[in-house]
């Protein structure tokens, strides 16, 4: 009998999961599954398994530390530990070994009314099934609310990744993060499946880690006075307390106000510790050879001349040609992988300005001896050279893309950043190194999400096209990268990674594009648990709202609230809503020109984006009359940079061209650029137009004598919105676009008396 149970178990279990394989696998209740990322495969049983005080664990000695995860989750959700046994028993978890099982960090989980099984070869994989149990288990578990029973629904899972780097990246340098708050972002990170913590340690604004050679590096790196960023920072706090900047990092010394911190060398091991519990690897990034204005103030000779200040666009670098550089790098990096055991260790090598390389006689001399031909060619040898310095320790080098340009091993490996230099991760894969994908659009998670942030970030292809299927293999993941100039709080951090970071969980877990809708579903099931874990989410989106409105008669404004749980608010007198604010009623009728403010609130009176919805009531714009007119716009293209539209008016061409779409011309390659597109509109109907237009970096359009929509200023990739009251026939037009370098983008749609927002017909434009 014992024998046949178990053959029947077996070819119940291979049709479940063949059923699960062939049919729509996120068909499922998204009620009963709430999981992101979604498994491979899912079959739904029958019935569920009560878990009681009573329950016990049975675990595989190799899942030892696996099964004392689980029996801290159960604790807060049963109020007491399980027994764990060697013995079977009735009513059992069993965490199982098995070699047969091949993909790194798979498992398998079977939820039955009698038992709950894990299986797997690796611990990573039983850790992951232990997420997917706590996804499955009531929301109360986050809370630590003891209950006297925990019910799972009965369900048969296989699962395992798609990619092998799932990445988050923190910048600690420019404003700095608590231990407390670390542990939370690796908790964070754990419950959705990413298994890579990129700390950016070091950088000009600050110095965060303890080495004990070179201790001037915390006691005067890791302090500054207020600068820029956090001036910035603060007036924004006026409208957004998330602004604030955290006051236990701000102290007093010899007079001054001080902002920063660091972590001794214990302490980041007892973070290290902490991650590689939750199997999440830990990757320091001690940025070198540029971005070391923190350590240069102290130790002025690692420079060329001893100069340390801010050059056109970055500021100087250590000197490569000095040997006391390597000697500091070394002994840097030799403290870094005492306290850091992971393979991995990132030097970042971007942004140097090798100007005063070129100016300096060891330099030259150096190039001379090695036979080095320009300073890109310098940068790669102090790359190299470090690599070879860390392969020594058995340790893998990683640096953002620059460090491919003047010829890099195909052993170091590439991180992809630059969205203006598409070819770079093509000819890091071609020169046979491994690459990961951190693309600005959509990964810097530091940009300002909007409507269609979660959007990119779900549907993004870690694999260039230009790759094949074998070179697509050196594609081993992506992660998304926390700049924190702007991020001041870990409220604001926070609300910049969530819930972004849910969309890039499943993109690289399932890599199931397609699956969006279902994604939705489970993301809303997802906020209850993030506010049970008292994460300051980024609330959803009030949708199809513009920034600019005009009627003619009277103006309506009904917004479709995104969640149940939401009170959507507002204000016309200028302040900002708050929770005493009235409810917006629908339809809200305007009859005047006013600023209407409006922002949704959770039941806790939590506030979410405020939109600023500008009313300005006109007339029908009337047509022009112009000569026999020719197809297309007119352009004059500018090879400059600009901060403004408005300051290309007395540039000089360079160039003309005629045009009949609102895009960068592929022609362009320059960093940095203008262009304006002039000429008329030719629209078929009466009515109220809107226009959406999307700039990295910045764009003012005008349609006849007014802005219509103001996205100017150099920034990331951002729709702006606007409206005109149009007649039927031919309006002026005009569009002023700036590229500050950074990444082209340029797109421009628009809609009619609320269509669906489409692509302006080519047909349209005239000149």
């Amino acid at each position: 009998m014992m024998a046949f149970a178990k053959k029947y178990y077996v070819i119940k279990l291979a049709l479940l999961l063949t059923c699960a394989a062939t049919a729509n696998t996120y068909a499922q209740d998204t009620a009963k599954f709430p999981l992101i990322p979604y498994p491979s495969q899912l079959a739904e049983g029958k019935g569920s398994f009560v878990i009681t005080p009573k329950t016990t664990i049975v675990a595989a000695s190799e899942f030892s530390a696996e099964a004392a995860e689980l029996n801290n989750l159960l604790l807060k959700g049963l109020g007491k530990r399980l027994v764990v046994t060697k013995a079977a028993k009735p009513h059992v978890i069993k965490l199982v070994y098995d070699a047969s099982i091949s993909a790194p960090e798979a498992y398998k989980l079977n939820i039955s009314t009698q038992q709950l099984t894990i299986t797997a070869k690796d611990a990573a994989g039983v850790f992951h099934a232990i997420e997917t149990v706590r996804q499955l288990l009531p929301v109360s578990v986050e809370k630590g609310i003891a209950n006297s029973t925990l019910t799972l629904p009965a369900v048969i899972i296989e699962d395992q990744p798609a990619y092998a780097w799932r990445g988050m990246h923190l910048d600690v340098s420019r404003h700095f993060f608590s231990i407390s708050y670390l542990k939370k972002f690796i908790d964070r990170m754990a419950l959705y499946k990413m298994n890579k913590l990129h700390l950016h340690l070091t950088d000009d604004q600050g110095w965060r880690i303890e080495i004990k050679k070179y201790p001037k590096l915390t006691e005067e790196g890791a302090w500054r006075t207020f600068n820029n960023q956090d001036s910035a920072c603060m007036k924004k706090a006026k409208d957004n307390p998330d602004f604030i900047i955290d006051k236990e990092h701000i102290i007093k010394r010899n007079g001054k106000t001080l902002y920063g911190g660091f972590y001794t060398q214990q302490e980041m091991k007892g973070i290290v510790a902490y991650a590689a519990a939750r199997h999440i690897d830990i990757i320091p990034e001690i940025d070198m050879p540029g971005h070391m204005m923190a350590a240069i103030n102290s130790y002025p000779f690692l420079t060329c001349n001893g100069e340390n200040s801010w050059g056109k666009l970055f500021t100087k670098p250590i000197c490569p040609g000095l040997e006391t550089t390597y000697e500091f790098a070394q002994n840097v990096y030799s403290e870094i992988m005492d306290i850091f055991p992971s393979k991995y260790i990132h030097i970042g090598g971007d942004e140097v300005d090798r100007t005063d390389w070129g100016k300096s006689a060891d330099c030259k001399a150096l190039m001379a001896r090695e036979g080095i031909k320009d300073l890109a060619g310098l940068h790669s040898y102090f790359i190299n050279r470090m690599e070879k310095f860390f392969n020594s320790k058995g340790r893998k080098l990683i640096g953002w893309d620059e460090i491919i340009e003047g010829g890099i091993s195909p052993t170091a490996i590439v991180m992809y950043w630059r969205g203006w230099v598409p070819d770079a991760p093509v000819k890091a894969v071609k020169n046979g190194n491994t690459v990961i994908m951190t693309p600005g659009e959509p990964l810097y998670f530091d940009y300002q999400p909007d409507q269609y942030s979660i959007d990119r970030v779900y549907h993004f292809n870690p694999v260039p096209k230009a790759l094949n299927t074998e070179e697509a293999k050196s594609i081993i993941g992506a992660q998304a990268n926390i700049w924190t100039e702007m991020i001041p709080s870990e409220k604001r951090a926070d609300y910049m990674y969530m819930p972004r970071m849910t969309a890039l969980a499943e993109n690289l877990w399932t890599n199931q594009p397609a699956q969006y809708d279902s994604y939705q579903k489970r993301l809303i099931q997802q906020y209850k648990r993030m506010e049970a874990l008292q994460i300051n989410y980024r609330l959803p989106d009030l949708p199809n709202l513009l920034n600019e409105y005009v009627f003619v008669d009277e103006g309506r404004l009904s917004i479709t609230n995104p969640l149940p749980s939401l009170t959507i608010r507002y204000t016309t007198d200028g302040s900002l809503p708050d929770a005493k604010s009235s409810e917006l009623p629908s339809p809200l009728v305007i009859s005047k020109s006013e600023l209407v403010r409006v922002a949704a609130f959770t039941a806790a009176g939590t506030r979410g984006d405020v939109y600023n919805l500008n009313y300005t009531k006109q007339n029908m714009l009337g047509t022009v009359k112009i000569a026999p007119p020719k197809p297309g716009l007119v352009c004059n293209y500018y090879k400059a940079a600009f901060k403004q539209v408005a300051l290309m008016k007395d540039a000089k061409v360079d160039s003309t061209f005629t045009t009949n779409a609102i895009a960068v011309p592929e022609t362009v390659k320059a960093p940095s650029f203008g262009i304006t597109y002039k000429g008329y509109i030719d629209v078929p109907a009466d009515g109220i137009y809107s226009f959406y237009l999307t700039c990295d970096d910045g764009g003012v359009l005008k349609i006849g004598p007014s802005i219509t929509v103001n996205n100017d200023g150099n920034h990331s990739a951002q729709e702006r919105s606007g409206q005109v009251a149009l007649k039927a026939g031919v309006h002026p037009f005009n569009l002023d676009f700036i590229e500050g370098g950074g990444g082209y983008k340029l797109k421009l749609k628009y809609s009619l008396n609320g269509s669906i927002p489409a692509e302006i017909p080519a047909e349209w434009f005239k000149n």
